[in-house]
């Protein structure tokens, strides 16, 4: 009968040491969690991350915190990620240019793909290619006619070198065909800011960030650098329907953790999220500001991830982007 005890207790051992996974995951969450946003504070990276936050706070019955940590391309806030704990409390909230940054610095304090496990994609948030008013440009035919008359006159505002805003500015100066000015910013709110006053000549800005100052008549749309129009701009053609091939740019913001965070804490936090996203608040927020769910699995995100670094690659050496 003693043997009989020990061996199932043994055995009850082994199954906890084998599962680790499994015990954090139905413990966790029982602290703060920290979101990292390595934008600053009105970027559309930002913007996402808050509209989800107070959701999935009351779904996990712990407190969310965004924390922005801007600088480097996103480089920044992404490194105090990928060297955190991977207990499930220190999580990233990054957009499209994570698959970019590999490719447009010298070097980076950490692996892109080994460093990182996807949860899931928050949503596509559309850029749309705004101007002052006082330029007198009224249509991207107009914008791109004034760039070709005097190449290298125009400039153009990005959140940062090897950022989504700079990527889509490139494809869309490369499918124009003409030579400009890159002159990127700390994130958003200072590219618009700059464009506003007339100081740089175009950015292409997540919606979310530049609608305000639309509605308002400071900034005008000439158009989306989306696949299809904006939700929230209907009557702004595409880049594409504006005459410009090869220049729609797909804007993402996505979630990711410390690619040695338990499987079965990356599997509950994204089961969480997307419970949060499907919540009318949360739907209503995004509808807002045009932004579009993007559902995925983790193993999902994790393969387009690898999919769109190798598409990046080649966008960054023909666009002749150099790594910082």
């Amino acid at each position: 009968m003693r043997v009989e005890k020990l061996f199932k207790a043994v055995c009850l051992s082994l199954a906890v040491a084998l599962a680790p996974g499994a015990a954090l995951a139905q413990a966790w969450p029982t602290k703060p969690i920290r979101i990292i946003v390595p934008f600053t504070p009105g970027s559309g990276t930002d913007i996402i991350a808050r509209a989800i936050s107070d959701r999935l706070a009351a779904n996990l019955g712990q407190p969310v915190i965004v924390e922005n940590r801007a600088g480097a391309g996103g480089t920044i806030g992404a490194a105090v990620v990928a060297k955190a704990d991977p207990d499930g409390y220190t999580i990233l909230v990054q957009s499209s240019s994570h698959t970019v940054n590999p490719f447009t610095f010298q070097t980076l304090p950490y692996d892109t793909q080994k460093e990182f496990a996807g949860v899931t994609p928050l949503a596509v948030l559309p850029n749309v290619l705004i101007i002052s008013p006082t330029k007198g440009i009224k249509s991207v035919q107009e914008l791109v006619a004034a760039a070709k008359a005097k190449p290298g006159s125009i400039n153009y505002a990005s959140a940062g070198s090897g950022s989504a805003t700079h990527l889509n500015a490139e494809k869309f100066r490369l499918g124009a065909g003409f030579d400009g000015v890159h002159v990127p910013f700390k994130g958003s709110p200072e590219a618009i800011t700059e464009v506003m006053t007339g100081r740089v000549d175009y950015y292409f800005s997540p919606v979310v960030s530049a609608l305000p100052q639309i509605k308002d008549g400071k900034l005008l749309a000439l158009a989306v650098g989306s696949p299809t129009r904006s939700s929230v701009l209907p009557d702004v053609p595409t880049t594409v329907e504006a005459g410009v091939p090869n220049s729609e740019y797909t804007f993402w913001v996505g979630m990711l953790v410390p690619a040695k965070t338990p499987r079965d804490i990356v599997k509950k936090l994204h089961d969480e999220v997307e419970k949060a996203i499907a919540s009318p608040e949360v739907k209503e927020r995004f509808a807002k500001l045009g932004a579009e769910p993007m559902p995925m699995t983790p193993e999902q995100f994790d393969a387009y991830i690898r999919d769109e670094m190798t598409a990046n690659e080649k966008l960054i050496k023909a666009a002749g982007i150099k790594a910082n």
